[in-house]
């Protein structure tokens, strides 16, 4: 369904947000304002300022929206995971799952991606869906009650793991890594997440020596 379509069903507010992810999709957060989604709509921005009193409360819906679409990255990613008959092998694959699915989404939708770090509230009514933080912090979780790190090294490592895959992204959205050919790219990406992987297992066989 289309904005305008969304819009001449009745649900202005839901075709304000679709356009506001819309046109942060197209060119990030600073596209979107109350002005180009109502255009977007095809209703005045006086309409739109009924639902919306500032562009901020606006973007926080284009965020919420970002947020979902993120997780749903990371889940298509973790749905995709083999069965695995060690618990551990499997914790570390849906880890390794995780951060594919944040690198996917940030490259398939880099404004949406940018969307997701700016700083506004989400909105009251917004859809309680686990998000991509939570996500990882189940992760975590996981690799905590199998032995690979101790509670005391809950925070960075998932400090450490969101760097990882969140640095990457920006590497390859807007650093050098921007100019490499596709093919040298996904290598990154595949040498990268392997190196993730195995950081993992180096940190088990550690804590299991003690040090």
């Amino acid at each position: 369904m289309t904005v305008r379509t969304a819009y001449h069903h009745g649900d202005l507010r839901n075709a304000l947000v679709a356009a506001a992810a819309e046109l942060a999709d197209q060119g990030g957060p600073a596209a979107v304002t109350i002005r180009a989604a109502a255009r977007a709509v095809g209703v005045t921005p006086t309409a739109a300022y009924r639902h919306f009193k500032n562009h901020l409360e606006l973007l926080g819906a284009a965020r919420a929206y970002a947020l979902t679409q993120m997780g749903d990255a990371m889940r298509a990613r973790l749905a995709a995971v083999e069965p695995r008959d060690d618990p551990a092998e499997a914790a570390i694959a849906r880890m390794d799952a995780m951060g594919r699915g944040y690198v996917d989404f940030a490259l398939s939708r880099p404004g949406l991606f940018r969307s997701v770090f700016i700083d506004v509230a989400k909105p009251a009514n917004a859809e309680e869906i686990e998000g991509p933080h939570m996500m990882l912090v189940r992760g975590v979780d996981e690799l905590i009650a199998l032995g690979f790190v101790g509670e005391e090294s809950r925070v960075g490592v998932e400090v450490a793991s969101w760097s990882l895959v969140h640095g990457l992204a920006l590497l390859m959205l807007d650093g050098p890594l921007s100019r490499l050919p596709e093919a040298e790219r996904q290598a990154v990406v595949e040498q990268t997440l392997d190196t993730f992987v195995r950081t993992f297992w180096a940190a088990r066989a550690n804590f299991r020596q003690g040090t």
